[in-house]
């Protein structure tokens, strides 16, 4: 294990976050020979602490924080304080995430181009393209283990993917498997197999599916080079006079603060709390937020185009055996205009237990549909719809005028109003989803609208011009030259792929870059 660095050593990289992109970045940089501090605002847990119970596990996890939320979403309806399901831990949200391990498609690097101008979607392409992105895929897919890629074999098919799959090919659909996931279907890396317990969104008791928490954390502590603070929740990014990053404050377990210098600063805390953290950070000399010369960050705040379809049927399915997001339809996520909308869709297999399942549902709570429903819950199949949403300005993170955190800091307010396009997709996909089930002979399919979970993506996006984004190809600020994002709200446009595949190889791309320019002297 690391030798604790001192408070006061500038030579660190100090990176807040340690899911998909700090937990990668933190191991890759560890692994050059870098020195980092990682901090975390949650605590550590590892498969033996984990909780095959969901609202138990909810309670040990999710992040809890005070947020609000505003826009016509049903989220800011019926879960105002719970804008999205992240977890506060080792690991963030690798911790809770399915397993889905998909590259983006070749057209999605450069969707203004593609598309052309959407009214009221604020499209950009990524300053990189899909040929310079293939080796960093390639290397993200070998260190996460991702299944149907470099001749590892895909996980058995459940009952709730078989009847998908059965739907899927009466319907025509040519594209539909088991997933690339980033879930062992074999003994590897010193983690076991699959067992198909069941409870993935809960922890991998197992460790057979890759987490953060105890892959490249356990890694990079072992070099020597990493140290992970845990319940360090950084409160606010600190320059110095010539405009550079010089150092974090962050609040211990005790509500301590405490002040750690930094060489460079690396912010991975999601799309809500790391634009959070930028304008949290606004000084005299950066009024509006740090990196913020754009004025874009915060903004264009994407969470997928999402929602599920639920079907019964005349005999038990019983989708609660097996991987949760046991498989996948890809045949939909292609771009063609004619379907009505831009962009495209994944359909992805989903089951939640009973307890999500009387809370999401829609209706919920009582009433005959309701209850008939849930007496219906053994012979159920299901399916989560997620698909590219367009980047709105309009949709961003603010600061709340008045609400404070327990830390006395402004809380975020996570304003969302889905585009035309999301809701043109949005009711292509919900009549999809149901054909599926239809075609193999479902007695009811029930379109179920988007919960808290979801994909953050954007705030604090990529962009060639820095009037245009907040950070340039590497993830480095525009504005601040060792100040990066590495994390989803990187992200120029969010694709219809599930992200962390895309987010780890971007880290380890980052990775090699910052290694270089801090060779060079360049930060």
């Amino acid at each position: 294990m690391a030798a604790p660095f001192d408070l006061s050593d500038d030579s660190v990289v100090v990176i807040i976050g340690t899911g998909a992109g700090g937990g990668t970045l933190a191991n890759e940089l560890a692994q050059k020979g870098i020195s980092v501090v990682a901090l975390e605002a949650g605590g550590r847990h590892l498969p033996n602490d984990y909780i095959n119970d969901e609202w138990e596990s909810f309670g040990q996890l999710a992040w809890l924080d005070m947020r609000t939320t505003s826009g016509d979403w049903r989220v800011s309806r019926d879960f105002p304080n719970l804008p999205a399901w992240i977890v506060k831990a080792v690991g963030g949200s690798t911790v809770h995430w399915a397993g889905a391990s998909l590259r983006f498609q070749e057209h999605e690097w450069r969707v203004r181009t593609e598309y052309g101008d959407i009214e009221g979607a604020n499209l950009l392409d990524w300053p990189i393209t899909a040929d310079e992105m293939d080796p960093w895929y390639a290397k993200a897919e070998e260190k996460i283990g991702v299944t149907r890629t470099g001749g590892r074999p895909g996980l058995p098919g459940n009952n709730n993917y078989k009847v998908f799959e059965a739907g899927a090919k009466k319907l025509g659909y040519t594209q539909v498997h088991t997933g690339r996931m980033g879930i062992n279907s074999v003994e590897r890396d010193g983690r076991p197999a699959c067992q198909q317990t069941g409870f993935c969104f809960q922890g991998c008791k197992f460790g057979a599916k890759w987490s953060t928490a105890y892959t490249e954390i356990p890694k990079g502590e072992a070099t020597g080079n990493l140290e992970v603070r845990e319940h360090a929740h950084v409160l606010k990014i600190e320059h110095g006079e010539d405009g550079r990053v010089t150092g974090v404050v962050y609040a211990d377990k005790e509500g301590n603060q405490h002040r750690q210098a930094a060489r460079v600063v690396a912010v991975a805390g999601n799309s809500i709390e790391s634009p959070r953290l930028l304008l949290n950070s606004a000084s005299a000399m950066f009024p509006d937020g740090l990196a913020n010369s754009s004025g874009q960050v915060g903004r264009n705040y994407m969470r997928h185009m999402t929602g599920s379809v639920y079907a019964i049927f005349p005999e038990p399915v019983r989708m609660w055996r097996g991987t949760t997001m046991a498989g996948i339809i890809s045949d939909e996520s292609r771009n063609d205009p004619a379907r009505g909308f831009v962009g495209g869709y994944e359909m992805e297999t989903l089951s939640i237990g009973v307890p999500f399942m009387a809370a999401f549902l829609d209706p919920g709570a009582w009433g005959r549909e309701f209850s008939s429903a849930m007496d219906g819950y053994e012979n159920m199949a299901g399916m989560w719809l997620v698909g590219e949403d367009m980047p709105q300005e309009s949709n961003r993170v603010t600061l709340h005028g008045e609400i404070k955190d327990q830390y006395g800091m402004p809380v975020p307010d996570v304003h969302f109003t889905d585009h035309p396009n999301d809701v043109a997709m949005r009711a292509h996909a919900y009549a999809q989803g149901a054909a599926v089930y239809d075609a193999v002979g479902a007695t009811r399919t029930m379109p179920t609208p988007p919960y808290p979970s979801t994909h953050n993506l954007g705030t604090n996006r990529m962009s060639e011009k820095p009037g245009d984004g907040v950070v340039n190809r590497f993830g480095q600020s525009h504005d601040i030259p060792n100040l990066f994002v590495s994390d989803g709200s990187q992200f120029t446009t969010g694709a219809s792929e599930n992200p962390t595949l895309t987010i780890v190889a971007l880290a380890i791309r980052q990775a090699e870059t910052m290694a270089g320019m801090m060779a060079r002297g360049e930060i």
